[in-house]
């Protein structure tokens, strides 16, 4: 059993007429524009680099039909990647729809990476090119999240925030006075920075560590993914705590009361 489960499995060549197609697309691509080639022939990556100096990669999972059918196309892009596609085109034509769409989502990247470069951005730890969402530390336990809208990068996104209610809500009321203030001939960074009226804290001073505090109930800062995202509203706590943690706390404190899906209780640290 062991001999056949590892034995290679059989795959069916593919014809002639397919390769020599493939090589002479790559041929006329430029072998300086692929990436990786795997020994099958049937997956190619070319490289490519937008007008900012960013690095791209475009995968390409090819069938035995091709080029009469349309290979696969995999991007790390935050909308979809539609190929157009006829049977007499060849892989340039795919590299120059991908440098279109490079260039159509110029200002997007151009304002996540003014963000990644700038602030401290708790969530995602290493973003993709297709991640939306920027959780930026504002303070000690208190965090904005902004999903930004890929198509419309100047408009303002939305934005949550987490924290302690005496901290968050004077930020909520600004946002919501100043929400018209919004100008989309400046940067994201810097009209968040004049409506929220803040400077968030700079990578040159402070540590991503100041911002990362740990859960006061598993005194782990990552937990299966998640970071702590519910804070004590005592002023004189503000303890985070991750959602599952507090969760199952509460649960067994027998003077905790639940009303819907909503568990209410004390805080493990300071009882309030």
């Amino acid at each position: 059993e062991i001999a056949l489960k590892n034995t290679p499995e059989l795959h069916i060549p593919r014809p002639p007429e397919y390769y020599s197609c493939l090589v002479r697309d790559i041929e006329i691509l430029g072998w300086n524009k692929v990436a990786y080639v795997d020994s099958g022939l049937s997956t190619v990556k070319m490289k490519a680099e937008d007008s900012c100096g960013r690095q791209h990669l475009i995968t390409l999972k090819l069938n035995a039909k091709y080029p009469t059918d349309p290979p696969d196309c995999l991007v790390d892009f935050p909308v979809q990647f539609a190929v157009s596609w006829m049977p007499q085109n060849s892989l340039i034509d795919i590299y120059n729809q991908f440098l279109a769409a490079l260039e159509s989502l110029k200002e997007f990247w151009d304002a996540m990476d003014e963000i990644d470069g700038n602030t401290w951005v708790l969530e995602p730890e290493n973003p993709p090119r297709s991640a939306t969402t920027r959780r930026i530390a504002v303070g000690s336990n208190v965090s904005v999240t902004v999903e930004v809208d890929p198509r419309h990068p100047t408009m303002l996104p939305e934005c949550y925030f987490l924290g302690a209610d005496h901290v968050v809500n004077p930020l909520r009321i600004k946002l919501n006075n100043n929400m018209h203030l919004w100008d989309p001939e400046i940067s994201l960074l810097q009209n968040l920075k004049d409506i929220l009226e803040i400077d968030f804290p700079s990578r040159a001073v402070l540590e991503k560590s100041d911002f990362t505090k740990e859960c006061g109930i598993c005194y782990a800062y990552r937990l299966d993914g998640a970071t702590p995202d519910h804070v004590c509203d005592e002023p004189r706590c503000g303890q985070p705590f991750h959602q599952a943690c507090l969760a199952e706390w509460l649960q067994g404190l027998p003077s905790s009361r639940q009303s819907f899906n909503i568990i209410f209780g004390e805080c493990p640290y300071c009882n309030k």
